[in-house]
């Protein structure tokens, strides 16, 4: 079959040569063939110069590359990507470590695989496609995974069914590509137990991502008290607990978050200092002035398209501004935004809009980001979309 091929217009493939692994329709000029979403496609400049293949979509990112040269998207291929990111964890000391069995493979642009998120739960890995391209990959890429891994890997499963884009229809089913498992295990974190459901927990089951942010609320909680919003699963409480926190309240708007984090706050060192509540946090910050020592503010994305980012940086700053009112004098406030339309600078500035709200002085202790098994590619700072702050409010 003849690989589809589109060319792009005048001046338009600057961004290609810079590695940036985005085609927005609109530098498209023409396509020869009519290709369909997930179809593997290459990109040529104006004057037929070859400049990256990738996977097809229609919508404003038309093309997400997969390989700056003309390659074979077989096997070999995605047994390379996989063995490449799979160095670079051991590099970060992620492989075979003790205290931690839990960490992100391979992260969209970060390891140059647009649309694809793997992460591996002690020995099971959980894939989640993002593309129609990465989901119909699928099979290879669990080959790969396999042969890189060997007898590490006791299951893959795909949980692609709720990231895939629902334009696609693809009618994809959540289920394991390799072995079998029990929905669910303890993983251990810097020595932190807990427990991860990947068939129906959020995302593929854990943030992992704020690994190295829970790290350091352990060295500000030692006999403090420590509220705990948006917990999900509970691993700031968990930490705090384990650090020696005096009392630590998690608060969740989702019941079955709550019930995740109270199984996880049992397997800390110290449940009988954890209490946690089923509510809006709006809702329970009322009337809780100069409760708490640490807050820590880890919300969903407010914004994921551009057309809301006005909305989210609003409850970004009303979130904000009410904690900074709430927390003790000399207290400390970690706040965070997963929203990637919402860059660091703009998240700071609506942060230091919130604090002129509160009338607080306050002093950044910290910025904070996302870590190394989440990398982000020099060609495509998009990829950094974990953005946090450390505060001091006096």
């Amino acid at each position: 079959m003849s690989i589809i091929k589109l060319y792009l217009a005048n001046g338009k493939e600057h961004s290609l040569k810079r590695f940036h692994p985005w085609v927005f329709s609109g530098a498209i000029k023409k396509i020869e063939g009519e290709p369909k979403e997930g179809d593997v496609v290459e990109v040529y400049s104006s004057k037929r110069e070859f400049l990256g293949m990738g996977h097809y979509a229609p919508g404003s990112i038309a093309v997400r590359i997969i390989s700056f040269e003309q390659v074979e998207p077989d096997l070999a291929f995605w047994k390379n990507k996989v063995q490449q990111a799979y160095d670079f964890r051991n590099r970060l000391g992620m492989i075979d470590n003790p205290h931690t069995d839990v960490y992100r493979l391979l992260y969209a642009e970060g390891d140059n695989v647009p649309g694809l998120i793997v992460d591996v739960y002690k020995d099971t890995a959980v894939l989640q496609a993002h593309s129609l391209g990465m989901h119909q990959a699928r099979h290879l890429i669990a080959q790969a995974l396999q042969e890189v891994y060997g007898d590490k890997l006791k299951a893959i499963y795909d949980k692609s069914a709720e990231s895939l884009p629902q334009k696609a229809q693809t009618g994809a089913q959540n289920g394991y590509l390799f072995g079998e498992s029990s929905a669910g295990t303890v993983v251990n974190e810097n020595d932190h137990q807990f427990f991860v459901d990947w068939e129906s927990g959020q995302k593929t089951g854990f943030f992992i991502d704020q690994r190295e942010n829970r790290s350091l609320l352990a060295h500000y909680v030692k006999g403090k008290s420590v509220l705990n919003t948006f917990c999900y699963t509970g691993g700031f409480s968990v930490y705090a607990l384990n650090a020696g926190a005096s009392e630590v309240h998690s608060v969740d708007s989702s019941k079955k978050a709550i019930e995740l984090t109270e199984r996880n706050a049992a397997l800390s060192q110290a449940p009988d200092r954890h209490e946690a509540f089923a509510i809006d946090t709006f809702e329970f910050l009322k009337g809780k002035e100069d409760r708490y020592d640490v807050i820590i503010l880890d919300p969903p994305a407010f914004a994921k398209s551009q057309n809301v980012r006005h909305n989210a940086l609003m409850g970004y700053k009303r979130l904000n501004a009410e904690a900074m009112r709430k927390i003790k004098p000399g207290g400390i406030l970690f706040t965070f935004s997963c929203s990637q339309v919402v860059d660091k600078y703009l998240f700071n500035n609506t942060v230091m809009a919130a604090a002129i709200e509160a009338g607080r002085t306050i002093k950044i202790m910290h910025h904070l980001s996302q870590p190394a098994d989440h990398p982000i590619s020099i060609f495509h700072p998009e990829g950094e979309y974990l953005k946090g702050l450390v505060l001091f409010v006096e």
